[in-house]
């Protein structure tokens, strides 16, 4: 089937196995540190300063995290920052099952954690073309691979509900420090081409420069990572108010918070899927147009929607949409960047995606203060189609694509 093709590849096999379960860790201990800093706080301000703790270092240093991933051996660069992660999540673990912790140190370690995906993610990305033999096959391991952080995003939040309300966060976190031994194992049983050394004697600073440089001269990458900061900034960040509504809206507990995250993850599933079947020559640029729409109308019914059940479903639609903002980008990414440039342009596609969100989380916490997690979240879906149309009127119009 064409679904599964970059399951042909050894090495992709194991990548995806290993990330599979680590990544369902990765969803439980998010959930669970945004669902005590509410409980604790009953800040939707505060729910948007954990999201910028643990996301605006990516924004920091993943331009620099790129120039590592070009540089030296991916490999090692992994190994590092998933035993780092390892650490991380296990003194998160210690604190909260010692119950001796405050909001502010789980907030240090979530931005050493954002410090580390910095590094992470241009190296993570960067590699799993490498992984693949038949580099026909890209497009589908990048779909296949969004499906699995989806697939983690149904089962991680739902898992953390129950987890939270019978056992606590510490056990969230414990697990999901327990997780990184699968990711490891993975890795080190893969065949990997021999590490060639980069000859290049620039200093980082120039090396930065000819990824700004590059993007200026291909548009077609320049244009998509754009659309997605904005999005990243005003529409995304949705999700810093989901715990507003599983507590205040459905006077619901840590399960519903879990549920209702897992429902835009079922959602971002069935969209991988579909993009997964895709053939290799459709146009990705026209369906991420179409996507965003369906993104920001599935927004718009989500918003004012009090009724649990049907709140579920318009999350199920949302979430189709939403997968295509973060799964295409890369894409194109992977299939457009040259590859002695993949690394820098990825780390400005992190940036665009892991920097911007937590400047929306604090912009969402605070302009929510003021009219309501509700009506804040219609604004962002009428964003999220303002964005789609302006992204139609400038690439495929101007540039006939």
């Amino acid at each position: 089937m064409e679904t599964f093709n970059a399951f042909g590849s050894r090495n992709f096999r194991l990548y995806f196995a290993g990330q599979s379960i680590s990544l369902v860790g990765t969803w439980m201990q998010r959930t669970a540190i945004y669902w005590i800093i509410y409980i604790q706080t009953h800040s939707t301000f505060m729910l948007g300063v954990a999201v910028f703790a643990g996301q605006f270092p990516s924004f920091l240093f993943s331009l620099l995290g790129g120039v590592v991933s070009d540089r030296y051996h991916r490999f090692k660069v992994l190994m590092t920052t998933q035993i780092s992660s390892m650490i991380q999540a296990t003194l998160l673990a210690i604190l909260v099952l010692f119950n001796h912790y405050e909001i502010w140190e789980i907030l240090v370690l979530s931005t050493l954690l954002g410090i580390i995906n910095a590094f992470d993610v241009p190296a993570r990305q960067a590699m799993v073309y490498e992984m693949v033999d038949n580099k026909e096959h890209l497009s589908n391991a990048i779909a296949l691979n969004s499906s699995m952080v989806n697939l983690a995003r149904l089962l991680g939040p739902g898992l953390a509900g129950i987890v939270l309300e019978r056992f606590g966060a510490g056990i969230c976190f414990a697990i999901n420090a327990a997780s990184f031994a699968a990711v490891l194992i993975s890795l080190l049983m893969m065949r990997l081409p021999k590490f060639e050394p980069s000859l290049t004697s620039k200093n980082v600073i120039v090396e930065l420069k000819e990824g700004i440089n590059y993007l200026k001269k291909t548009p077609e990458l320049g244009y998509v990572i754009l659309s997605l900061a904005l999005m990243s900034l005003f529409a995304l960040p949705f999700t810093t108010l989901l715990p507003v509504y599983a507590k205040e809206i459905f006077k619901g507990s840590a399960s519903t918070f879990g549920f209702i995250n897992s429902c835009f993850g079922l959602g971002a599933i069935f969209g991988t899927i579909f993009l997964a079947s895709l053939k290799p020559k459709v146009n990705l640029r026209k369906i991420l147009f179409i996507n965003t729409l369906v993104f920001g109308t599935g927004l718009i019914l989500f918003s004012h929607t009090h009724y649990l059940p049907l709140s579920m479903l318009f999350a199920v639609i949302t979430g189709i949409g939403m997968m295509s903002q973060i799964t295409i980008t890369n894409t194109i990414v992977q299939i457009t960047a040259s590859p002695e440039m993949r690394g820098r342009v990825i780390s400005y596609y992190a940036m665009a995606f892991f920097g911007m969100q937590p400047l929306g989380g604090l912009l969402i916490g605070t302009v929510s203060h003021f009219i309501g997690s509700p009506n804040t979240i219609l604004l962002e879906g009428f964003i999220a189609l303002s964005i789609a149309i302006s992204f139609y009127l400038l690439v495929f119009r101007h540039h006939g694509r």
